[in-house]
């Protein structure tokens, strides 16, 4: 039986995994919903569901993959009989995993793009819609994306996606001080800042709630498999719940300092800080190019997207790989050459969805990326996660709770404690399932 692939350090394992949950998700999604949800109220709500919901989750998968010590497609096989019934997940988290890759390789395109405008002082009159409908732009910056990604993948985990990725988020967190501290000299900060961090308990309503949950659970990318497979390289000296605070609170805080950045911005300058999605790309651009130095800044906050954007492909596409070598017994070489064609393939309907390749599988003026995101983010995501939850803590048709705490506290760390089996069996999961069932009867099907 071939070695199992070892991370070369703790601190590689927690960029690694804070690589795969920071992303889109922290430095674009965050920010426009906490504008839109009253900011500081939506903050303070935010906190609580990543606490009751997103850690107990984060800590099951890990100690899932650190038990199991394959890729998701093959962990339930390590759990005798009762893993049996449960194997369709690791498929799942296969599949999940090439399904968002079908869309976020062409977003991180979109930021790329949106960089190099920046860094060679050509983001005059940069525009998202025609952008996006520019077929040229959209397959050739997802390409590069896709071929980058697979290529790092090639090498052994220690010497390829650690390696890169250990020092691309050490650049990334480097970049967002930087941005925050100049934003506190800006002269709308004061009211900027005090719209995002100081809550106003008359804005918190089902519509903040909701929201709140929905962004602290996608927010660690957890439900998919992508934390498991980190759980299955890493040594058992240090236990998984504290580990997994470290992971949520590195999250967090690129997403509260992405806030910190956009949010004096937009008070300086007039913007709307409810714009919606459109906030970080055409209003960070309006901003930049109308501030000193904005050639300077935009570069460096489009480098910092990238970043993360990038720390997100590279994770994901590692879970592919990981389950692929398994399934099929290649080495990994094949495996990333085989797994950039399914994946660049696939990309190009979304590239190709704005402008050659019109489909609306929902509302008028839906496309595949709205299809691709569905799939993920209100399915495989949340039901994930509530399989996961239910596999972990229950006695009679799963791994156990006793089982499953002897994992998690293996190591120097913080202990999940027995007081806390009501918050890993029941909340958390009957929260996952709520935003599973949610999303589905809300979704705008047209």
């Amino acid at each position: 039986m071939e070695k199992r692939e070892k991370l070369g350090s703790r601190l590689g394992f927690i960029l690694l995994s804070a690589g795969c949950a920071i992303g889109c998700g922290n430095v674009w999604k965050f920010p426009w919903m906490c504008g839109q949800y009253g900011g500081g109220a939506f903050l303070l709500v935010y906190f609580v569901f990543l606490i009751i919901l997103g850690i107990p989750m984060l800590s099951m998968e890990f100690a899932l993959g650190r038990s199991a010590q394959v890729s998701p497609v093959k962990m339930y096989h390590k759990f005798g009989e009762k893993g049996r019934k449960f194997r369709f997940h690791g498929y799942m988290s296969l599949i999940g995993s090439i399904a968002l890759m079908a869309f976020y390789t062409v977003v991180a395109g979109w930021i790329m793009y949106y960089l190099v405008k920046f860094a060679t002082g050509t983001y005059e009159n940069l525009g998202f819609g025609s952008m996006i409908s520019n077929p040229t732009i959209n397959v050739s910056y997802m390409a590069v994306v896709v071929i980058v990604s697979f290529t790092i993948l090639m090498f052994d985990i220690s010497k390829g996606l650690e390696n890169i990725t250990k020092k691309m988020m050490l650049v990334l967190f480097a970049l967002m001080i930087v941005l925050s501290i100049s934003s506190m000299f800006m002269s709308g900060a004061a009211e900027g800042l005090k719209f995002y961090l100081i809550p106003d308990f008359g804005k918190i309503n089902g519509d903040v709630i909701v929201a709140a949950m929905n962004q602290a659970f996608f927010s660690l990318s957890v439900g998919m498999g992508s934390m498991a497979i980190f759980g299955s390289y890493i040594d058992k000296g240090r236990s998984l719940l504290g580990e997994s605070i470290t992971v949520a609170s590195l999250d967090t805080l690129v997403a509260i300092m992405a806030g910190l950045i956009i949010f004096p911005s937009c008070y300086t300058f007039g913007i709307e800080p409810g714009a919606g999605p459109s906030l970080l790309f055409d209003t960070m651009a309006v901003v930049f190019s109308n501030m000193q130095a904005g050639r300077l800044f935009g570069t460096m906050f489009f480098a910092f997207m990238t970043f993360a954007a990038l720390s997100t492909v590279l994770t994901v596409c590692e879970n592919t790989v990981a389950c692929v070598c398994e399934l099929l017994g290649w080495k990994r070489r094949k495996a990333c050459m085989v797994s950039c064609v399914v994946v660049f393939v696939l990309s190009l309907t979304t590239a190709l969805g704005y402008s050659v390749w019109h489909f609306e599988p929902f509302a008028e003026g839906s496309a595949w990326l709205d299809l691709w995101d569905f799939v993920v983010s209100s399915n495989f995501l949340p039901f994930g996660s509530v399989i996961i939850a239910f596999f972990c803590t229950s006695d009679k048709f799963g791994w156990g709770w006793d089982n499953f705490m002897a994992e998690v506290n293996t190591g120097k760390g913080i202990k999940v404690k027995n007081w806390m089996k009501p918050i890993f069996k029941y909340v958390a999961p009957l929260l996952a399932l709520f935003i599973y069932i949610y999303g589905i009867i809300t979704f705008n099907y047209g």
